[in-house]
Order: C-alpha cells, then structure tokens, then sequence
C-alpha cells in the first residue's frame, strides 16, 4: 500500500488527528495511538456494539494502543524512544503544553531530525485566540460558516457534519504527505501548525465572491447557495420527504421545466440569483409538493438533471451506490465500517478492521523500541505504562 513502511505516534484524541491517522492506517501506515490512562474518549461516546463504540471503530481500527502517563519522565522518555524510530508525530495539546511535558518539535526532532511533527489546534500557535479552547461548532461560528447554515426560521441551525473537524484533518494530511515527500529531497521533516479555523476558513473559496468582489457581507436567503436560485434549492414532496435540485446550468434548467410544462418559466431560471427568482421557487415548490418522492424517483430515472433525494444517514450508507462503491462493508463480527473514499488503481487501500483494546499493544511496541521485559515491568509498576 502507498504508506507502507511509515510508522506515526499519535497522541490526539477524538476526531481531526485520530481521523488523519485512520485515513494513513488504512493505505498502509503503522500507526500508535499513544492514549493517556483513561484511553480515548472516544472509546465511550455513544452506542457500543461488540465492545467498542462505532466511533472509535471508525477511527481506530488497525491502529495499536500504546498506553502513556506522559506527565511521568519515564513515560516521556518511553516516547522519545520511539520517536527516534518514526516518520510522523500528531498531536493536539493546547498551545504550549508539548513544550511543557518537553515533547515538543524543538525536542523532538533533536531525537529524530527527519520526523515530520503536526500540531492540530482550534487556533493554531499563534494569534490572539491561540489559549482559547474550542470544539467544531464554536470553530465553524468563528470562521463565519455556521452563519451560512440557516434554517427555515432564518437563524443559524446547529451543522449536521462536524466541517471544522474535518477541514482540519484533510489539511493536516495534506500538509503531512508533503512533507514526508519534500523529506525524500531534503532529508528532514518539519514542523506544521494546523489550525481549525484556518483550515475552514481555506475551505470557503466558492463563496467568498460577495465578500472580495463586492466588499458585503452575505445576504443570506438571496444568496446562490443558500436559497436565491430556484435550482438550487430544497424542495417538500408529498409525503414529507424531500429533494433537491443542484444545477443551475442551462441545459437542466430548460430540461426540467420542459418537462414540467412550464418553458415559460426558463428564463426566470436563468436570471440572477435573488428575490426575482420567488416565482420559479414557489412553482417549483407547488409541482414537488404534489406527488410522493417515490413518484419523484421514477420521473427523474431517465432524465439528465441534477437532482437528489434527501435521505436519512442510514439510508445514505444502504443506497445502491454506497453499496456499490464499497462504502460500506463488515468485519467478521458483522460490525459496519464505514469504506475508503481514496481508491487507488495501484496499492489500494485495505481497512484491518482489528481494533485494540487499550493498551494492548504496550509489549510489542516497547519491546520493539528496544525495551527489555525488566524494563516493561518496571514501567507498569512505576504507572508510567499504565495496566
């Protein structure tokens, strides 16, 4: 696989690291999670299902656990022993703490010169708010995109996807397969401070037109993207379901109006986004509104538009082209996991759907670093390897 042969110290708990370092387990990666003596929160929230929550499954399934009281020196100095022997490290302490515990780039890449360091933060290492702590709704607020998510009242809804997280562990990703290649020419890694509201601030170049061509804000309902064009919108069915249209193109919009007896209306289709749009919108929203979404489904079946239903995330992961894509799959237990969006032709990616208990892994990994088993024993007394 692409990332075979690369060995990652994870020390980030929750979503953005553990899911960066799921993503490089799954092409190849060795990858330990060195969780802290109470494991990975993650290892509790939610439903559990043959021993692990599908949260943790998701984001640690062929991962190793490798448990550390780093605020011991001799769990420490158990770290820096296996930092001399790998390629990346991920870690997401608030500003200043990895220099406190004596973890932090300048003392690890004194160890291991080559190793490639990222810091996932909500604000990065700098600026302002770099103290402040924050999770992904209050990241997504700050960085100006929870305001862009409305909801039928007019004010802003709490986000069904956690973008700030994700943003953050894409880009830190990104800039870790980077650096690792710029190091085959140079020879040494870096260090790369990933901030969660720069990350999804970089995330926003389609919608930033009224702000850095026009100078203003967002007039939010009128807006391309959020309700101001007829073909791009949500749309009720006749038995509460829901659809979208997503192509304003003019190809579809003179498609589906044909079709819908109304080529009188292509023009208003075609027209700025915008309160003159109102009269497409509400035809549209009395045509859909009269037949069932299964009736929706027939009618568009041999018709080139962009279209959608809106399903449910349980009906998202059984649809047809979910299935079809590998998108879902199950282990031996018959525990759902969710598949690998990166497909490669060559050295595809393979989930090794083993997922550790806590601290499982502490004997092999240790002993591969060098530890004698005296050492080992010495450690679990001393709690420094907790178990």
């Amino acid at each position: 696989m692409k990332l075979d042969g690369v060995r990652v110290l994870d020390l980030s708990l929750l979503l953005p690291g553990p899911h960066l370092t799921q993503t490089m387990c799954d092409h190849g990666a060795e990858v330990i999670s060195i969780e802290p003596p109470g494991g990975e929160p993650a290892r509790a929230f939610g439903p559990v299902k043959n021993g692990h929550t599908p949260w943790f499954r998701s984001t640690h399934r062929g991962k190793k656990s490798l448990c550390l009281n780093l605020k011991l020196p001799e769990a420490r100095a158990v770290l820096m022993r296996l930092v001399a022997r790998a390629d990346v490290f991920v870690e997401a302490f608030r500003p200043g703490v990895a220099a406190r515990l004596g973890i932090d780039y300048a003392a690890v890449s004194a160890v291991n010169p080559r190793i490639v360091y990222c810091s996932i933060t909500a604000f990065g290492q700098s600026g302002p708010l770099r103290d402040r702590p924050a999770h992904d709704l209050s990241i997504q607020a700050l960085a100006g995109v929870a305001n862009l998510n409305r909801g039928t009242n007019g004010e802003p809804a709490l986000p069904g996807m956690p973008a700030a997280d994700m943003c953050a562990s894409l880009t830190a990703l990104s800039g870790i397969l980077m650096a690792l290649y710029r190091r085959t020419v140079t020879g040494r890694g870096d260090y790369i401070d990933i901030s969660m509201h720069d990350a999804t601030l970089g995330w926003t170049q389609n919608v930033v037109g009224p702000i850095f061509a026009e100078g203003r804000a967002h007039d939010i309902p009128n807006e391309r993207g959020w309700g101001g064009r007829a073909f791009y919108n949500v749309y009720r069915t006749a038995d509460g379901r829901y659809l979208t249209l997503s192509g304003n193109e003019h190809k579809f919009v003179e498609s589906l109006l044909h079709g819908l007896g109304r080529p009188d209306l292509v023009a208003l289709g075609l027209s700025a986004p915008g309160p003159q749009q109102a009269p497409l919108t509400a035809f549209l929203r009395e045509a859909f509104g009269r037949e069932t979404l299964e009736h929706w489904r027939h009618w568009f079946r041999d018709k080139d538009l962009c279209w959608g239903e809106v399903l449910d995330l349980k009906e998202a992961f059984a649809h047809e082209q979910a299935v079809a894509r590998g998108m879902i799959s199950a282990d031996g237990e018959g525990n759902p996991h969710i598949g690998l969006p990166v497909r490669y032709a060559a050295e595809p990616g393979r989930a090794d759907f083993r997922v550790p208990a806590l601290n499982a892994d502490a004997a092999s990994v240790l002993r591969d670093a060098g530890l004698s088993d005296g050492e080992i024993a010495a450690l679990r007394v001393s709690g420094a390897v907790p178990g």
